[in-house]
């Protein structure tokens, strides 16, 4: 037996990082569908946002297709509540309802697949990892856009979006993966917007979290970040089966330049 080989072994083959990006995060689930046509599972995943909220419902058994119509049940307008400025514009309350009522495991340790979840401790000014106790909870604080929502409170520490400090967490689980694959939601497109308060917020947010994906981006194995996505908006909720097909599409193209190129990523590659 090589000892040497034995100490590098990493705990885990293949990892997923998910990045965050509102209604696009449903690219996730598309690329999930084909890595899956190629006999690709993740062994462990990483999301911040959207990616955690992917990333929760697939290591709960859901099928990427199922996840597609998990979102289309999510509506900004109705998983909200306004309330006066304190934290944030919008509750979340019914988003939380909404989770409980879909995730079957209320527990990092029930998942089927290793989850971690990143978010930002507001009080610290720190990225914080969960991987460990409660689910629910994470993924709110994680989807927690500062300012349009108001700041989830975990063991009286204030959580926002994960993606103020890390919204591409490839990082997570780099060094406990053999090969890890990287799917960025969010690529940063300077085309034309509307000038309504939600997307300028989100312009704005968007320009910040490109500044913290550039490393995590070099970390990746396979990074696949559809371009078109920048055609889309964080809340266009109408338009979730469209993104869907467009990260499912995007993977296929990708993975089959690669299969041609003769890329070892897996075993089944």
């Amino acid at each position: 037996m090589d000892l040497l080989n034995l100490f590098d072994r990493k705990p885990y083959k293949i990892g997923v990082a998910l990045s965050g990006g509102g209604v696009k995060g449903l690219c996730h689930a598309g690329v999930l569908k084909a890595l899956e046509e190629l006999g690709i599972r993740p062994d462990i995943i990483s999301g911040v946002s959207a990616g955690a909220l992917v990333g929760a419902l697939y290591s709960d058994g859901y099928s990427p297709d199922e996840i597609a119509k998990c979102f289309e049940e999510i509506n900004f307008r109705t998983m909200t509540k306004i309330r006066l400025p304190d934290g944030g514009f919008f509750k979340t309350d019914i988003f939380q309802k909404f989770l409980t009522k879909k995730l079957r495991a209320k527990t990092f340790e029930e998942l089927s697949i290793p989850l971690r979840v990143v978010a930002t401790d507001l009080d610290k000014g720190r990225s914080v990892t969960f991987k460990s106790g409660q689910l629910i909870d994470p993924i709110v604080a994680s989807c927690s856009i500062p300012v349009l929502f108001s700041p989830k409170v975990i063991k009286g520490v204030h959580y926002v979006d994960g993606g103020v400090l890390k919204n591409f967490p490839v990082s997570i689980i780099r060094k406990d993966c053999e090969k890890v694959i990287g799917i960025n939601a969010s690529p940063l497109v300077a085309d034309e917007y509307k000038q309504s308060i939600i997307n300028v917020a989100m312009r704005s947010y968007n320009f910040m979290f490109k500044a913290n994906i550039i490393h995590d981006k070099e970390l990746c194995d396979l990074l696949i970040e559809p371009v078109d996505m920048g055609n889309y908006d964080t809340f266009d909720v109408d338009k979730g089966r469209e993104i869907f097909e467009l990260g499912y599409r995007s993977a296929k193209q990708m993975l089959s330049v690669k299969l041609d190129n003769n890329l070892v990523l897996t075993d089944q590659i």
